[in-house]
């Protein structure tokens, strides 16, 4: 977790000083460490879906730790974090990059909420200071083929050693949380056309772990190149295709120009993930989710900014993102023929 993400205004004592104490309880049963003890819990900004903690800890061989908690009413809130605790570890065995686990629940009781504590990692998740800052010019070079090989090694998990399901159809799915939404949007309608009039043969062999949101924001990146892959919980069992796709979907790039996360070509990043995994890639799918992954972006605005203005969770930064859906729109419009 980033240490130069700052802590929220509105942050109660009280609250934090009951969170250190369940946590002290929890973590000292976790570790089999009775001289632990959680001295300090600091909220830090950013996170559409969950919230993010900065763990201070003593009487343990580490002094700080992250946490996070799901948020109230976020599209994560059936997700398991146990189940994202056990994928974190079958991801740690093939050397995919991840925070190490420390302890997991989803006993709401606990902290409020369903969680997961895992150990600190220093690196920048904001995206503007990746891509633009000195400090990061040689991370930057080696970014895509980073990328490139930590996919390799999610979409290599074996379905056995996880939880996950399959995810259903595509469009159908994304079509029905579109309209349950109630909102009209003639770019996304046309945009749901073309995904059904081009639809590629979906991962033909054995389903695959799929991340779900691997993007910048979601990646903890040093001066060294990629750190870590955060924030699992979106993943599922599907076409490792989807991953690629949304990984170049032009609000990941965030006002760059290159097509994979601001800092690469599309040739470079399938190459790379060709060389890492052994596994050809379909083209004409990866760009089929890029669309995909254009509307689905588009629909998740439109539901986030409902999440704050139904009152599930009163926030600014969702009200805010509610405001990038006519963005989507023309991105899509310039992706279609």
């Amino acid at each position: 977790m980033t240490s130069s993400t700052s802590p929220t205004p509105n942050e109660v004592k009280g609250s934090m000083t009951d969170l250190a104490g369940t946590l002290t309880r929890c973590l000292k049963d976790a570790l089999d460490a009775p001289d632990l003890d959680v001295t300090g819990v600091r909220r830090l900004s950013g996170g559409a879906s969950r919230e993010t903690f900065e763990v201070t800890l003593s009487g343990w061989s580490a002094s700080r730790a992250a946490m996070q908690r799901v948020r109230p009413g976020a599209l994560s809130a059936s997700f398991s974090m146990e189940r994202e605790a056990g994928l974190l570890r079958a991801a740690s065995r093939l050397a995919v990059p991840v925070p190490p686990v420390i302890a997991a629940s989803d006993d709401p009781d606990i902290a409020g909420a369903p969680f997961v504590v895992s150990g600190w990692i220093e690196g920048e998740t904001i995206a503007r200071r990746i891509l633009r800052d000195e400090p990061f010019a040689r991370a930057r070079e080696r970014f895509v083929g980073d990328a490139a090989r930590a996919l390799a090694g999610i979409h290599a998990i074996p379905p056995g050693d996880t939880a996950l399901e399959a995810q259903g159809d595509p469009v159908d799915g994304l079509r029905a949380l579109f309209d349950s939404l109630g909102e009209a949007h003639p770019a996304f309608e046309l945009g749901f056309r073309w995904l059904d009039q081009h639809r590629p043969p979906f991962n033909a062999g054995e389903p695959t772990v799929v991340h779900g949101d691997f993007r910048l924001g979601n990646l903890m990146v040093g001066q060294d190149g990629l750190r870590a892959v955060l924030d699992w919980e979106l993943a599922h069992l599907g076409d490792p295709m989807e991953d690629l796709g949304w990984f170049c979907v032009k609000a990941w790039r965030f006002g760059a120009s290159p097509p994979v996360a601001g800092l690469g070509e599309r040739d470079e990043l399938f190459d790379a993930y060709e060389a890492a995994s052994g596994r050809p890639v379909d083209r004409a799918a990866a760009r089929w989710w890029e669309v995909h992954g254009t509307i689905r972006w588009g629909v998740i605005c439109i539901l986030q900014a409902q999440t704050h203005l139904r009152g599930a969770a009163r926030s600014v930064e969702l009200a805010a993102i509610g405001r990038r859906v006519c963005e989507t729109e023309y991105d899509l419009l310039e992706l279609l023929p």
